[in-house]
Order: structure tokens, then C-alpha cells, then sequence
């Protein structure tokens, strides 16, 4: 039985996720880099490989390396699928995570991963095994928020899940052109995708997820650890090497 350890540091919280020959045994979140040393410092043995975007993350490898041994995910680090963005450097960690969590799970299929969180990020990889890119547009928040900051007299109002379509409100437009917008590009990025690879596998994740999972015309498969399975199969593909 191999365990691999995977930590997905965000801007404001750090996920953990015990992996057992593949399989997630258990998830934990914490806020601080101090309370994922303590917590890592309990397991013996097991590889463990870090992905972050964030500052404070800088003195966790060099604090678990007295431990057990480190990956640090960077655009360095070998991958089990080829990376063809064009520039690496400034692709996000937690989209290439995903992007090897789909061909994990979805092998020799062409599959469209979209996160739904603060952004939309929306990520495609080819049956090949190759990762071409995708793309980038402001999450249901961010468009609200964005409303509210760039005009004079629109209130910030938070996010409706399915609200009604046709607004009797100020507040009642806003959500609804956010989330029906939301709902509609997606469905429409499916449907281009769709259009030049018919086999598409399509795989939901983020926080806003849920929000949109019932909402979507194709056939779609929810992943809401999907980061964390590529995370591991990263870590294992190191370990083969």
C-alpha cells in the first residue's frame, strides 16, 4: 500500500488529501502554514507534493523536508500528460492539477474540465495526452462584485443559486443576469467544444459547482476534489521516474 500526501495551498487555506493506492481516504483544510506542519508532522513515511499560490507556503518544503521527501510543484516539475501552453510560467498550478486529474480519470478521451470558482477556468485536454489551454472569464461573485464597483448606483448584492429568470428588482436583475449568464456561457463553451470533439468528457469543479451542476444541457461528471486527484497522480507519476 502506497500513501501520497497531496496540499493544495490557496490564497486563504490549504487542502490536504490522504491518497491509499488512489484512493482519497481522508481530506482536511487549514488556514495556517503552522496547522499543515503539525497535522503532516503525524504521518510517518509517504510522499508529499505541494501546490500553492500562496506567499506563506514559501517555508513549508524546507519545514516537511525534515520529514520525508518533497515535491514542489512548479512548471518544472515532470508531468503525466505534455503541457503545449505556451507559457508555462504563468499557467496556474491548480489548473494543470486539474487538467492531469481529468486524463486520470477520463484516459484517451478528450475532456474539458471547467472550475467554477472565483474565475471560471475552463481547461482541455486532448486524447493524446496533451494539454492545450482553455480559458478564463470572472466567476458569479466576481461579476456581481465588478457591477456594483464600476458603476454609480448599483448595490452589491450576493449570489442567488437559480433565481428567477425575468429580475423585478435591482436586485433581482443583477442575479439573475449574473447566474443565467453564467449558465448560458458555460452551456455555450460546451456546446463549441462539443462541436469539433463529439466524445467530449466534461468534468465540473470548483466551489461554485453545485451552483450550476443541475443547470448544464450535456452530460457532465462531478469532481469536487478533481485538483487533489491530479495533485496525486503528479506525485506518482514522480515517484515512477
Amino acid at each position: 500500500m502506497h500513501m501520497n500526501v497531496v496540499v493544495d495551498y490557496g490564497n486563504t487555506s490549504a487542502k490536504i488529501g490522504i491518497f491509499e493506492d488512489d484512493v482519497l481516504k481522508e481530506r482536511h483544510a487549514f488556514g495556517k502554514t503552522g496547522d499543515v506542519i503539525a497535522f503532516l508532522a503525524n504521518f510517518s513515511g509517504g510522499r508529499i507534493i505541494i501546490s500553492s499560490v500562496n506567499a506563506e507556503m514559501k517555508d513549508l518544503p524546507k519545514a516537511l523536508n525534515e520529514y520525508r521527501d518533497v515535491v514542489t510543484l512548479t512548471p518544472a516539475t515532470p508531468l503525466p500528460l505534455r503541457n503545449l501552453y505556451a507559457s508555462p510560467e504563468t499557467l496556474g498550478m491548480d489548473r494543470i492539477a486539474a487538467a492531469c486529474g481529468a486524463w486520470h480519470l477520463f484516459p484517451s478521451a478528450n475532456s474539458l474540465v471547467i472550475d467554477a470558482g472565483t474565475c471560471i477556468t475552463y481547461d482541455f485536454v486532448e486524447q493524446s495526452g496533451a494539454y492545450l489551454g482553455g480559458a478564463i472569464s470572472p466567476g458569479l461573485n466576481m461579476r456581481l462584485r465588478a457591477m456594483h464597483t464600476f458603476t454609480a448606483r448599483l448595490p452589491l448584492v450576493e449570489a442567488e443559486v437559480a433565481p428567477q429568470l425575468t429580475g423585478d428588482s435591482t436586485v433581482s436583475c443583477m442575479q439573475s443576469g449574473a447566474f443565467w449568464g453564467m449558465v448560458d456561457e458555460i452551456n455555450g463553451a460546451i456546446g463549441r467544444y462539443c462541436e469539433k470533439y463529439p466524445d467530449l468528457r466534461v468534468i465540473l469543479t470548483g466551489g461554485d459547482a453545485a451552483f450550476f451542476e443541475n443547470k448544464l444541457k450535456a452530460s457532465i461528471f462531478a469532481s469536487p476534489e478533481l485538483v487533489l486527484v491530479g495533485l496525486n497522480r503528479i506525485l506518482s507519476h514522480n515517484a515512477n521516474l
